[in-house]
């Protein structure tokens, strides 16, 4: 199908974005890769009167290191964290990720700040930003403003950035030595979404746990993290039975839709595995 007719708007700064934001209200929606609102105009889902493209702004790409803060532009492309070496070195989660993403062309346009923005249960970077412990700079009419990406997913497409801001930065401390992570990925087919997903970064202090977070992709209404797994893992060495206790604790908050991939049964227990998976592939990297 053809969207309907729109005004296209090209600012060549966050300010001017925000500005017009302003001036055009809820009929203005934000043009980041476009993966997730050019199929859902073209479906009439959604139907702006006003898109305004962040795609010219430079200020919103790049990727650096601010003391032991990754710093990464909301507008760079999944492709570009691959191949990052800021990434690789100090959140290699994210480069390995973010090649489960979609397909090749996808990442070469899909967007890191477009895919936490969206808040798409069903996207893969607000599991990974809750277990790297990311936050995101938000800017609006009033100035910029930093929350933490533990609380910024709220349902199902809805999250904390308003509709006069936009989202300018991703940030998240670099992984200290000796970090393990894992991101364990679900899914029918190249390309496809998640049945079920899992994140994890973990440090250990001898044969035990000493740091874990552990968030979940695609089997709720919003990304989730599963406070109760890592309080049953921190303190105790990683083992069969402290390995169900985790997976455990992941199914009892699981709460998926039915659809093409799978039941809710099915998609609760594959919850429980990919935590599993998860957590097996971090410890062994903790080093």
């Amino acid at each position: 199908m053809i969207p309907p007719r729109f005004e296209y708007h090209v600012p060549r700064s966050v300010g001017e974005a925000v500005d017009l934001l302003g001036q055009l209200g809820s009929e203005a929606k934000l043009l980041a890769g476009g993966h997730s609102l050019l199929p859902m105009m073209k479906l009439r889902f959604a139907q702006p009167t006003h898109l305004i493209d962040l795609n010219r702004i430079p200020e919103l790409r790049g990727i650096r290191e601010e003391g032991g803060t990754v710093v990464i532009g909301a507008m760079t492309s999944e492709n570009e964290l691959i191949r990052s070496p800021i990434v690789h070195a100090r959140l290699p989660l994210l480069a390995e990720a973010a090649q489960l993403i979609a397909d090749p062309q996808v990442r070469n346009r899909g967007t890191i700040g477009g895919d936490i923005a969206h808040g798409d249960p069903g996207n893969d970077h607000p599991a990974l930003s809750i277990a790297i412990e990311a936050s995101f700079v938000l800017e609006g009419p009033n100035g910029r403003r930093t929350v933490a990406a533990d609380g910024f997913f709220l349902g199902t497409y809805m999250t904390l950035l308003e509709e006069n801001e936009v989202m300018c930065e991703i940030h998240a401390p670099a992984f200290a030595q000796g970090t393990g992570w894992a991101y364990e990925k679900l899914k029918r087919k190249t390309g496809d979404w998640a049945t079920a997903g899992c994140a994890v970064v973990m440090r250990k202090g001898g044969n035990s746990v000493s740091h874990v977070r552990i968030a979940l992709t695609n089997v709720a209404p919003t990304a989730l993290r599963v406070e109760a797994a890592e309080a049953a893992l921190l303190g105790q060495p990683l083992n069969p039975a402290t390995l169900q206790a985790a997976a455990d604790a992941a199914i009892a908050i699981c709460d998926p839709a039915e659809d093409l991939r799978g039941d809710i049964e099915y998609k609760t227990a594959m919850a429980g595995e990919m935590v599993k998976r998860a957590l097996t592939k971090a410890w062994s990297r903790c080093v």
